[in-house]
């Protein structure tokens, strides 16, 4: 399910930005993207994350504002040394051919180094951030409740459509095989008719049983019913349960019957209520990916 997020402090002279965004997925993806100096905090933050969602392509994104002196990175004078004086045994410098650049030379490697006390600010890094992704997956999460109850709706709607169309199919079987009797009947009469010929009762009764075995789907609309309230029990939890896998691979299932069901009824009427199903069906499969 789609979701968004947000929390923010100011702090000892730092500014804290948190923002969460989720979308939808089977299972659970978390994307962190840090600055630098947070790096070493990836996995703790990771996770908070997984502790409070469980479903979902989760991005994290942090930044981190500083407007004090601590914010300034530590010139390492040794080794900034160590690079001018090899610098200057150059012959074009010490012919003064080329000068030396201050900005280039502190881009150099361990020239500028974190403040002595990185593991302090980290430390209260993780204390602030911590809460702050609390604070934001709170937001998000109401957010996907709410979002939740427009989306139980619809299913329950859905529900309701394949309800009403399994009770015209349950109605309507049981004439399918009293239809082909008849039809069998005049169609057997008229033929031996022609050609002087009685049938034999035990023949017809043998070929109707064939028949009728092979449209039955009673216990396909049975375990259809039993598919349909699992469903509608599982939307009604109120729990912090995830429920998201359950309802996919119970829409599986009820798609499974209606082939079923399909395959075995050659009337008319019947394919088309089926067809109903079969499309309510889909949509629910549709819809299931957005739920936790």
């Amino acid at each position: 399910m789609t979701g968004f997020g947000d929390a923010s402090i100011h702090k000892d002279g730092t500014h804290y930005f948190v923002e969460i965004r989720a979308l939808n997925n089977k299972y659970f993806k978390p994307i962190l993207r840090l600055p630098d100096s947070l790096q070493p905090l990836e996995a703790e933050l990771e996770s908070t994350l997984r502790r409070l969602l469980r479903r979902g392509t989760v991005t994290l994104s942090v930044s981190v504002s500083e407007k004090s002196a601590d914010a300034a990175l530590e010139i390492n004078h040794e080794a900034l040394q160590r690079y001018v004086d090899q610098l200057k045994e150059a012959r074009a410098v010490r012919d003064g051919a080329v000068a030396l650049d201050l900005a280039a030379l502190l881009t150099l490697p361990g020239v500028l180094q974190p403040p002595a006390d990185e593991e302090e600010r980290l430390q209260r890094a993780r204390s602030v951030l911590s809460t702050l992704i609390e604070r934001a997956c709170e937001a998000l999460i109401d957010r996907r409740a709410r979002e939740g109850e427009a989306l139980a709706e619809e299913l329950r709607s859905l529900l309701a459509v394949i309800a009403d169309r399994l009770d015209q199919i349950d109605a309507r079987a049981g004439e399918v095989v009293a239809e082909y009797e008849r039809r069998l009947k005049t169609r057997v009469e008229l033929l031996l008719q022609d050609a002087e010929l009685v049938a034999e009762p035990p023949d017809l009764i043998r070929e109707i049983a064939v028949y009728a075995e092979k449209t039955d789907i009673r216990e396909e609309i049975t375990r259809l019913r039993e598919h349909l309230r699992h469903f509608g029990d599982l939307l009604l939890e109120d729990d912090d349960t995830p429920v998201g896998r359950t309802l996919d691979f119970l829409s599986q299932e009820m798609l499974r019957e209606a082939n079923t069901m399909a395959s075995k009824s050659p009337n008319a009427e019947l394919a088309r209520l089926i067809v109903d199903i079969k499309g309510a069906i889909d949509r629910i499969k549709e819809q299931v990916q957005n739920v936790e």
